[in-house]
């Protein structure tokens, strides 16, 4: 029967489920402040989607929704646990516990999420199985208010309830008082209201205590606002940028990206608050001795500082995965050469201190190029986005084998002993960056007016250079664009064309040469499992005079 009364029970027993639902997120989160971050209940089940998340599914939800694609998903996840709050409160009864249940089902996933975690102990599994007890006791007694046992069914020992039950209507009515008839209260909303405002009390108590986890994070801030990076010395200095290393033309991309508009791609749905006076990096594994450096122990060393553009492998092509900056660190070929690897090592697998992992060629580490263990990033220390307070950064590879952030762990081994994080997930072993150019002006499907038009973008194929750029409009000839002066074969390198454009609707398309005169493909190819190829492309309107 819809009645005020009913509508009235169904609502309360609906903010129950909720009330027991976020009991159990919030009590577990406040004892990871205490445990480790990562047990977050909450956390570690969407670190767990994450994981499990299929390649192409990746692809498409960065696609979709670039660096937002973990809010998406941290918001999805609490929708899911909204409704399913609803639901439990619904669904449970005094004499039948479904919602109960549902939350036990619920503990045993997020219990599974946390102990599975890379980095994960076995008290990992202390905040779900709390936060869960702690909900299912505050639901059966928020719902034993709701439902009151019978009375005369209660001193009997009797079956509890009748039809009334499901529908919140008084069994008290003439006619059920009859000896040994079982009468039905109705709902103790005293008792309910009290029990609901002390759920929603230790709610936001739980709130307050896992405020660990953001304790943590402002502490490492404190930090880092304080922290002086280590100046390298003239000849470790990365040499100026020429003024002619960007065409003059307006919307050209600029040479340096800001630490602020470089790309950002991770597994990470929260930023680790791990502070540089807690770090540490073990370099073991296929070493002739072991070595453990701290904070004071690295910056002792001899700083350098170079400008190296880096490439996500996620890049599709056209994309603006992709930024230069300059980086401040340590020599990794000197770090390696100090553990000394054995000659029969090929990888180095790094980790951080989430537990996400990298294998790197050891040659790649070692033939001389500038691949950097990194403390600073366009001349600050390195934004907790980008790795604080020590990542790696390895020209002409893509991040997904060698820019590990937060890194804490190097162990030297072998590929056919060891795999990495997005290699078990089945994309390539090495990661070379493939050859790849960029239209960044006019702007897509923009209309600019007939004649003289300056057409301006991007190229870069580092470790190799970029020795040639051409433009070509609709099907005609390929023209030579003009490149601007080149910093290094490690950084991207722009380039312009001009046009006598005529009115209509034109497509230009854009192909580089790499510095060992290799092409870049026409074919249009995914990113996985090694990066897009393809050339790119880009329409627009020139207006009649």
């Amino acid at each position: 029967m819809n009645t005020p009364q009913t509508r009235s029970l169904v609502a309360a027993r609906a903010g129950a489920g909720l009330l027991a639902t976020g009991l159990a997120v919030a009590v577990g989160h406040a004892v990871a402040g205490v445990v480790a971050p990562g047990s977050s209940p909450f956390l570690a089940v969407a670190d767990s989607v994450v994981d499990r998340a299929p390649s192409a599914v990746r692809e498409v939800t960065i696609d979709a929704l670039g660096t937002a694609d973990k809010p998406a998903l941290m918001a999805g996840l609490a929708v899911i646990l909204v409704v399913t709050g609803v639901v439990v409160g619904l669904i449970e009864r005094r004499g039948r516990p479904a919602g109960t249940i549902v939350l036990a089902l619920f503990c045993l996933i997020g219990t599974a999420a946390a102990v599975t975690r890379p980095t994960a102990g076995p008290l990992w599994a202390l905040p779900t199985v709390l936060g869960a007890i702690v909900s299912i006791v505050a639901l059966r007694a928020m719902i034993g208010a709701l439902f009151p046992a019978s009375s005369v069914a209660a001193a009997a020992g009797g079956p509890e309830g009748s039809a009334s039950a499901g529908t919140g209507e008084s069994a008290s009515s003439p006619g059920t008082g009859a000896a040994g008839t079982a009468t039905r209260r109705d709902p103790d909303r005293r008792r309910f209201l009290v029990l609901a405002g002390s759920a929603a009390a230790v709610i936001a108590a739980a709130g307050a205590t896992g405020m660990a986890l953001t304790r943590r994070a402002a502490e490492a801030v404190a930090e880092r606002t304080g922290l002086r990076l280590p100046r390298a010395l003239a000849r470790n200095a990365a040499p100026a940028v020429p003024t002619g290393v960007v065409p003059d033309a307006p919307g050209a991309t600029p040479f340096l990206t800001d630490n602020d508009e470089f790309y950002r791609i991770d597994t990470a749905l929260r930023v680790p608050s791990l502070r540089a006076a807690d770090w540490r990096l073990r370099i073991h594994g296929m070493v002739e001795r072991e070595i453990e450096l701290d904070w004071q122990s690295l910056i002792d060393r001899e700083t350098r500082e170079r400008i190296i553009t880096m490439t996500c492998v996620s890049n599709e092509v056209g994309g603006d995965l992709v930024g230069t900056a300059s980086w401040t660190g340590f020599s990794i070929a000197d770090l390696l050469a100090e553990a000394g690897p054995l000659p029969d090592a090929d990888m180095l697998l790094s980790t951080s201190v989430d537990g996400w992992t990298a294998g790197t060629p050891l040659e790649a580490l070692t033939d001389g190029r500038d691949a950097l263990l990194a403390v600073g990033m366009n001349g600050e220390p390195l934004p907790f986005e980008h790795g604080y307070p020590v990542r790696q950064v390895v020209p002409g590879l893509y991040g997904y084998v060698s820019a590990t952030k937060w890194v804490v762990d190097w162990e030297v081994t072998r590929f056919d002993r060891a795999s990495a994080y997005w290699t078990d997930r089945g994309w390539a072993e090495r990661g070379p960056i493939r050859t790849a150019s960029r239209i960044d002006r006019p702007a897509p499907l923009a209309e600019v007016p007939p004649g003289p038009v300056v057409v301006a973008g991007t190229a870069w194929a580092q470790r190799r250079g970029i020795e040639r750029v051409e433009v070509r409009v609709d099907d005609g000839p390929w023209r030579e664009a003009q490149l601007s002066e080149e910093y290094s074969v490690d950084t991207w390198r722009m380039w312009s064309w001009t046009w006598d454009a005529e009115p209509g609707l034109h497509t230009l398309h854009v192909r580089a040469t790499d510095g060992t005169g290799r092409v870049q493909p026409e074919e249009r190819r995914e990113p996985v499992p090694s990066g897009a190829t393809g050339w790119h492309n880009r329409t627009f309107r020139v207006a009649t005079a």
